[in-house]
């Protein structure tokens, strides 16, 4: 049927398009004035077919918002939202602007029967796949009504005008220069050579003249990109794509796109983004391939695999600290046991303390273990072991006894003098035990405190015990105790032993036997004496102090304990001493 009678049936019957869109009809309806160009324009009103425009048309919608479509093949289609007032007409006009691009051979032709004027759609069922309507392919003889697709297979799609209902559906087989007949409603009818298609060359998508029309659908083209075939996990790569005559365009693993744009993509595992772009002409397809280094690359290293430990009491003298280096490389998550959570790359150094905690040998290995992972499912997991070898050892400890000295030496004129061999031997343990707390404590010091008994003014006995103080301190020093370790005071006859500490002492001297302590009691006014000739030691920063353990079984007890003292005692000691040093 030539299209030119059809083309001025501009104006459904309100009952009818009120069924097409499903609303009903109401006295308070408003109306749509529509002008569109081309005059071959179809519209949609609500996703329902409507007709043809024809130029104007005029439609009877209900009060509220409604979309309106104005489509037509070759032509930019057109969606407006239109707001209709109950009683009232809007006015609509819409051009569509045509695509001045051509369709390019190879071609087979369709020919529709029975369609009147239904809008016609390949290969979907929205408004974006209308390629014409039934009365502008309904013969081939004189003038020419026909549609021109690429070869291939179809959906093809016939809706009523005015209602939208579907008159026909089903597959269509289009061969290269060859004619298929449908016939509505019953389907494809036959297939007949078309001759005429190798001899056409480019055609416009769309031409219509009095009672004429050809309509070229192209064939959808497609391409996409990414900017980075090749990341790490976590890493993002840009898609980026283009198509042209497909209404419908999708990308797995993304969905639904726009015809053209960009996106980034973030996969967890290699994988192939395939675009599928599909319109009127058929079905385009391209794909992008983005590739994902899944493997975690991780180092754990110790910069010394052993150190060493000592400690003595609870003062460490020795430690080594570990240091721990590790790197990992394509993880977002990242932990060292027992550290806890750490960043991808990293030094720590690491004071160990052995587990060990009583005296003894240390010989212990601590185990460091990095797992790194990240979310597209790769691991990695390094150790590193580190040797503790040492030692803990008791606390150090200085057992020492005051030292004491014969009556009123040394002398002003003989500072030098006085330290009888007993005591000098004292001095010696003393000086032998302090050198060697010395290498765990070097920080400790001796204060030298001398005394002095009551007799004899306080300036002699004060000067007396300053002078008892130093030649202790300088008998120290020849035995090797450093002299900044070492200070001096002299208290003279302040701070002196009274009789009942004196008595005390004697009474629980474990050296003495009951005899030898009842002979020390009855003279005890001599040993009050004797005990406070001595020179204290004092240990810093502890505060030990000297025993006052009288040296009752010294071999040089009669001289130590002599209360008067003689010129010829003394000389006997210097002797004695210059031999002992001899």
């Amino acid at each position: 049927m030539p299209i030119k009678g059809h083309l001025f049936h501009t104006i459904i019957p309100a009952t009818m398009l009120a069924l097409a869109i499903g609303l009903p009809s109401f006295a308070q309806d408003g109306k749509l004035a529509l002008q569109a160009t081309p005059k071959q324009a179809y519209v949609f009103v609500d996703d329902h077919a409507v007709g043809v425009v024809g130029g104007h048309r005029s439609l009877k919608l209900n009060p509220g918002e409604h979309k309106v479509e104005v489509v037509n093949y070759g032509f930019t289609p057109v969606t407006r939202t239109v707001t209709i007032t109950s009683g009232q007409v809007t006015n609509l006009e819409i051009a569509l602007e045509a695509i001045a691009s051509t369709v390019s051979p190879a071609y087979g032709a369709i020919t529709i029967e029975g369609a009147s004027r239904g809008a016609v759609l390949l290969n979907g069922k929205t408004p974006g796949f209308f390629v014409g309507h039934g009365d502008e392919f309904n013969h081939e003889w004189g003038w020419k009504q026909e549609l021109v697709v690429p070869p291939g297979n179809y959906q093809m799609t016939i809706l009523e005008a005015g209602s939208g209902n579907e008159l026909w559906s089903g597959p269509v087989e289009v061969p290269a220069n060859q004619r298929v007949v449908v016939g509505v409603p019953n389907g494809v009818r036959k297939t007949v050579p078309w001759p005429r298609g190798e001899k056409l060359s480019a055609l416009p998508r769309f031409k219509v003249g009095s009672a004429s029309a050809t309509i070229a659908v192209a064939k959808p083209t497609a391409e996409l990109s990414a900017n980075a075939a090749q990341v790490n996990c976590g890493d993002s790569s840009q898609l980026k794509w283009s198509s042209t005559d497909a209404p419908s365009v999708e990308i797995s693993a993304v969905g639904a796109v726009a015809p053209s744009g960009d996106q980034s993509v973030q996969p967890k595992q290699t994988t192939t983004y395939q675009l599928t772009a599909l319109g009127p002409g058929g079905t385009a397809k391209t794909s992008a391939t983005v590739n994902v280094n899944t493997a975690v690359q991780a180092d754990l290293r110790l910069g010394s695999p052993e150190i060493r430990y000592k400690r003595v009491g609870d003062k460490v003298v020795e430690e080594s600290n570990a240091a721990l280096n590790w790197t990992a490389a394509n993880a977002s998550s990242i932990s060292i046991d027992p550290l806890g959570t750490v960043d991808a790359s990293g030094s720590r150094t690491l004071p160990v303390t052995p587990k060990k905690t009583d005296a003894g040998p240390v010989d212990e290995t601590v185990t460091y273990t990095l797992t790194a992972s990240n979310a597209c499912g790769g691991s990695d997991t390094k150790t590193a072991t580190l040797h503790i070898v040492g030692l803990i050892e008791a606390p150090a400890t200085l057992a020492f006894n005051s030292v004491y000295f014969p009556t009123d030496v040394p002398t002003s004129n003989k500072a030098g003098e006085g330290l009888v061999p007993s005591q000098q031997l004292a001095l010696t343990s003393i000086a032998d035990a302090f050198k060697k707390y010395l290498e765990n404590n070097p920080d400790a010091h001796l204060t030298l405190v001398g005394h002095a008994d009551e007799r004899g003014p306080k300036g002699h006995n004060k000067d007396l015990s300053d002078r008892r103080a130093e030649i202790a301190k300088n008998f120290l020093v020849e035995q090797g105790v450093p002299a900044d370790h070492l200070d001096t005071q002299g208290l003279g006859e302040d701070q002196n032993l009274t009789a009942d500490q004196v008595k005390q002492m004697v009474e629980q001297n474990p050296e003495l036997s009951d005899e030898e302590r009842q002979k020390a009691l009855e003279r005890l006014q001599t040993i009050v004496f004797a005990n406070n000739r001595r020179v204290d030691i004092t240990l810093s920063p502890n505060g030990q102090e000297s025993a006052h353990q009288y040296p009752f079984k010294a071999d040089d007890f009669a001289t130590l304990v002599n209360r008067n003292g003689t010129t010829k005692e003394i000389v006997q000691m210097a002797a004695k001493k210059e031999k002992i040093e001899n």
